[in-house]
């Protein structure tokens, strides 16, 4: 069919044209960015799940929603070789700037702008990554005493002043929050444990993968009471079908059930593999319906496509030591594994193994399920190993 009018969008954080099965979700979090906005009790929310689940295009989407709402959202992304204040400090510029056009005293915007010039001032010191810089007077004893717990709560403060001054509110929306150093997460929960407390409209919405309650509750044990944490996790038959199958319908083709079924049993519900697979089911149909053969068809190519980059893009970050390790994992076959079956099937102590494992859950390629349980964060990564490393010596 005609590749122009393909409506499918893989890609990372890219929206899909059929948002299924997260209208709760989204509800959800309008409903606390609502509250928050107006002053009233609220948590912020962290979701949480495995790559492919389409947690970056709800973060977008709540982030969407913020906007049209009247409110302030400010987006970031971690990556894992910046620290926190050189991720917010651009970002809460950006803030305060947008907070700056809009009518109010001038005053609170003063504060609010002597507070951030003498955080960025101070970090600057603790950061050598923080690279903004203001012709801006800092407010001596604000934001400066070099603690980023102290600092980043005067902050907040100040710019949740600021923010209800204006009716408004900030959403502070971090991707890939597992990234963040313990530290540095301990001390951005206390500034939103602060924050929340006094009933200052500032919130987070984060993303990251499921290592990160874990993280959480080490950086902060109140963690658990000061965040929602919402589980984002494949979809169910219904409304994978509905992903797959409305983007089709609009353009005027349908797929037959036995297609639908091959496409929902290879790609077990994953959004990013859902369109995958109607891209390539798409690319080799010559006409509506789309049928079993052209499903079948499909799945070489997307394993192919998927092979090519969002598997290989991970496994080319390994060392060979971690392929090793990987390898082994996909040897025991799908689901979570023991530490020590994974051991045994290296043939090595397990002790011995445990920093390797320690170095793929920090690098967001594993994660532990359970104590003493080892799983991978990337669906369907077990077959690409199989697929690249057949041997398990190599």
């Amino acid at each position: 069919m005609n590749p122009r009018n393909n409506p499918y969008a893989p890609g990372a954080g890219t929206p899909p044209p059929e948002l299924a099965g997260r209208d709760e979700i989204l509800e959800r979090a309008s409903v606390a960015l609502h509250r928050t906005a107006h002053g009233m009790a609220a948590r912020s929310m962290i979701l949480y799940g495995l790559r492919g689940v389409g947690k970056t295009v709800l973060l977008r989407k709540i982030s969407e929603q913020a906007e049209e709402a009247g409110w302030l959202p400010v987006f970031m992304e971690a990556p894992e070789s910046r620290s926190l204040p050189a991720l917010l400090a651009p970002a809460l510029r950006a803030a305060i700037i947008r907070l700056d056009r809009l009518a109010a005293a001038k005053k609170v915007m003063s504060s609010a702008w002597g507070a951030f010039a003498s955080f960025v001032s101070s970090i600057k010191v603790r950061y050598d990554d923080v690279q903004i810089n203001l012709d801006i007077e800092p407010e001596l004893g604000i934001a400066d005493s070099g603690d980023l717990e102290m600092d980043l709560t005067d902050l907040f403060t100040a710019l949740g002043t600021a923010s209800a001054e204006r009716n408004t509110a900030i959403v502070l929306a971090i991707d890939e929050l597992q990234y963040v150093p313990e530290r540095e997460l301990s001390a951005l929960i206390t500034a939103l444990h602060t924050i929340n407390q006094k009933q200052l409209p500032i919130t987070l919405i984060a993303a990251g993968l499921p290592q990160l309650l874990g993280q959480m509750g080490q950086a902060k044990s109140y963690a658990e009471r000061l965040f929602e944490f919402v589980p984002i996790d494949r979809l169910p038959d219904d409304e994978a079908t509905r992903a797959l199958c409305v983007p089709a319908q609009a353009q005027g083709v349908e797929y037959t059930k036995p297609a639908v079924h091959e496409v929902l049993e290879q790609t077990q519900g994953y959004p990013y593999f859902l369109q995958e697979w109607g891209k390539q089911a798409w690319a080799v149909a010559d006409s509506s319906p789309i049928d079993d053969d052209d499903a079948r068809a499909a799945t070489e190519l997307a394993l192919a496509e998927l092979d090519a980059s969002f598997f290989r893009v991970r496994f080319d970050r390994l060392t060979p030591a971690e392929k090793r390790y990987v390898r082994a994992m996909a040897e025991l076959g799908p689901g979570a594994h023991r530490s020590g079956e994974i051991a045994k099937v290296l043939d090595k102590p397990i002790n011995s193994v445990a920093p390797t494992r320690a170095a793929l859950i920090k690098k967001g390629m594993v994660f532990s399920p359970a104590h003493g349980d080892t799983a991978f964060t990337v669906p369907l990564f077990d077959g690409y190993i199989m697929r690249t490393m057949p041997d398990l010596t190599q």
